[in-house]
């Protein structure tokens, strides 16, 4: 647990999926994720390898939710953080103390909404040119 200003940051403590739908619905990622099925939400939170989450007292006001193997790759595939809280270091916070959790060899990965592309080259991170998705359920061979 780290403490910056009145912000609390937690490692896998156990939220809510209305604390996730919450926090989603004040960002600009909400739009972006199943916010009306309670239940997909509740599955991306079992289901994620490493969830650090920032506090304001009670009141979630960051995420960041992986899938990681803690050695080669960990796709960040949540970085939100409150629009009421913006600004104050605590996207930043997240993704570092996300990378404490990771071997040192272990890259970070991650795709960036589109209102947020231009954060991540300023907190030092590189653009990666080719990265390619499918639904599951359109996938054929």
């Amino acid at each position: 647990m780290t403490h910056s200003a009145d912000i609390v940051y937690r490692v896998n403590y156990p939220i809510s999926s209305q604390q996730f739908i919450d926090l989603l619905s004040d960002t600009s990622l909400g739009e972006r994720r199943p916010l009306a099925d309670a239940d997909r939400i509740a599955r991306m939170l079992k289901h994620a390898s490493l969830t650090v989450t920032a506090w304001q007292g009670e009141t979630l006001v960051g995420v960041a939710r992986s899938v990681t193997d803690f050695t080669f790759c960990c796709y960040l595939s949540d970085l939100a953080v409150s629009e009421k809280v913006q600004q104050g270091g605590i996207g930043k916070a997240l993704i570092a103390e996300t990378c404490r959790q990771l071997d040192d060899g272990c890259r970070l990965i991650l795709v960036a909404a589109p209102l947020a592309e231009g954060y991540y080259p300023k907190i030092g991170m590189d653009r990666h040119h080719s990265a390619w998705t499918v639904k599951a359920g359109e996938f054929s061979a």
